[in-house]
């Protein structure tokens, strides 16, 4: 199969937000873009770019939204975290030794990036247990499925591109190079035409149009 290679087409920038210094996990729950910034959760609205809700949390990698609840990395734990009130309902163990970065749901579990260990696990989301895993040749950045497709974001020196691979083999399918200097370090669609990419210690956020099935190479 031939990799398709092509440049990221950045539609949209936000931020920087006040007292948000960087961007860690991203995710979307149909209406609003979340964001993990250190030691808050914040929700933007796609549209305008204003922060709608806060919620203070301990937010150093990766998020996902399972339709009624967020999952927040932090740390060596998955908080399981109602957004109405920011109450945390469950706590699950993350995978392996660390290194914890993307997170997503999908399929009913909980996919989880590991940075330097080049993996996506598929772990139960009750009981954290992997139950599979998928190798990739990259750093994990963040993780995200749309349908049907899996794609991680991935971030090394000056260069980073989001990454369509294959979920069996772990094999790149397709690439979006992200210009020089600006990094991935989060990863969601929207279920439609974009990806929300998160900048780290830019503190900025983007919207990404991801490719149409038929696109060119």
């Amino acid at each position: 199969m031939t990799l398709k290679t092509q440049a990221a087409e950045i539609a949209r920038e936000y931020g920087p937000f006040d007292g948000a210094p960087a961007i860690h996990g991203v995710t979307h729950d149909g209406e609003r873009i979340w964001a993990a910034t250190n030691d808050a959760l914040l929700a933007i609205a796609p549209a305008g770019g204003e922060v709608l809700q806060r919620i203070p949390h301990a937010c150093d990698a990766g998020t996902a939204f399972d339709g009624r609840h967020l999952y927040q990395i932090g740390e060596q734990r998955i908080d399981k975290i109602d957004p109405a009130t920011g109450a945390v309902v469950a706590t699950l163990p993350v995978p392996g030794e660390g290194g914890n970065s993307g997170l997503a749901w999908a399929e009913g579990s909980l996919w989880v990036g590991q940075y330097r260990a080049r993996k996506i696990h598929q772990i139960d989301p009750e009981t954290g247990a992997i139950r599979r895993s998928i190798e990739t040749n990259r750093f994990v950045t963040g993780v995200t499925w749309v349908d049907g497709e899996l794609w991680h974001g991935t971030w090394e020196g000056d260069e980073s591109e989001i990454r369509h691979i294959d979920p069996v083999s772990g094999a790149v399918l397709e690439t979006l190079q992200m210009p020089a200097g600006t990094g991935v370090s989060g990863l969601e669609s929207d279920g439609r035409d974009l990806f929300y990419a998160g900048g780290g210690s830019s503190g900025k956020l983007r919207a990404v149009r991801r490719p149409k099935a038929n696109s060119p190479t």
